[in-house]
Formats: C-alpha cells, sequence, structure tokens
C-alpha cells in the first residue's frame, strides 16, 4: 500500500522510504497481528546475523550496530510516518517491533548452543511486555513522536532479554 492510498497528506522526497521502513517492508499492512509480523522479522534478521558464522565477537558487534542502527532508522521513519498519517502511533508502524524483538534475542548470541525453545521464548516474551507494557513501558510511549513509538518497544525487548539471560543463568532456558 502505498502513502498515496493511505493518506492525503503531502508528502516529501524520502516519505516513501520512511514509510517502507516503519512499515517492515509491508509487514505492517498485515491485516491481523501486524506487531507479531513485526517481531518475526526480528526474528528473521538475528538468525540472519547468526547464520553467518562470524564468531562471537564479530556476531555481537554486528548485532549491536543492527540495534542502534533499527533504533535510529526506526525513529527517524516512525515520525515521519506519524506526520504523514496524522497519528500518534499508527498500528501499520511495526519498526519498532523488529528493533524490540532484536534487542531481546541478541543476549542469545552469547551461549554457546540455543534451542530454538530460546528462541520461542525469547518471542514469547518481547511481544509479552510489548502487548501488556509492565511500568514504565507505557511511560515511554508519551515521548514524542517516533521515540516514543521506538523506546517502549526498546524498554520491552530490554525486559525480555534480561528475563532469557536471567532463565539462562538459573538453568531454566
Amino acid at each position: 500500500m502505498s502513502i498515496a492510498q493511505t493518506t492525503n497528506r503531502k508528502t516529501r522526497p524520502l516519505d516513501s522510504t520512511a514509510y517502507a521502513l516503519a512499515t517492515g517492508l509491508g509487514a505492517g499492512f498485515v491485516p491481523i497481528a501486524p506487531g507479531t509480523v513485526g517481531s518475526v522479522e526480528g526474528v528473521v534478521i538475528f538468525l540472519a546475523v547468526l547464520a553467518l558464522h562470524l564468531g562471537l565477537s564479530a556476531s555481537l558487534l554486528l548485532l549491536a550496530i543492527l540495534n542502534l542502527v533499527v533504533f535510529g532508522v526506526g525513529v527517524w521513519a516512525s515520525t515521519r510516518t506519524c506526520e504523514i498519517t496524522g497519528l500518534k502511533d499508527p498500528r501499520l508502524v511495526v519498526i519498532d517491533e523488529v528493533s524490540g524483538q532484536l534487542i531481546a534475542l541478541t543476549p542469545l548470541a552469547l551461549w554457546p548452543s540455543f534451542s530454538i525453545a530460546a528462541v520461542v521464548i525469547g518471542f514469547l516474551l518481547f511481544r509479552l511486555f510489548d502487548i501488556y507494557k509492565p511500568y514504565p513501558i507505557r511511560k515511554l510511549e508519551r515521548l514524542h513522536a517516533g521515540l516514543g513509538v521506538m523506546a517502549d518497544d526498546v524498554l520491552a525487548g530490554i525486559y525480555a532479554a534480561v528475563l532469557l539471560w536471567l532463565g539462562h543463568l538459573v538453568r531454566l532456558i
């Protein structure tokens, strides 16, 4: 779906790029659970990085860089998409879920070997925190434009990452 099909607002040259990135290259247009589809994109990116077999240090460095880039691009793209749609946090913006999910799974890269169950648990923990927004996650939504869109999912990802890591330390995962 193009910008023209969703809004009558005036657009600028990079708006199509911002809109495409904010919607997770179209994942945000899925009619049911677009945020979950955005989270799946985060899982795919994480697994793709590990599939490169770069070694622990290089994989962690790449994941750190990706986390920073997705967050920064996400703030810009979601801010622009909020302006384009006239909505504070449009449902079609899913780059925040991509970012949060990628953060949630990053600790798994530290484990010598992890199971698909650990990935599923990381996925479910992130979705749980993203949906229910325990304190102070919900407060972060109040931040301005794209920063508010992204920040709550980043903290949900951090909460999930910490629980995933603690579960690993006590040998639950």
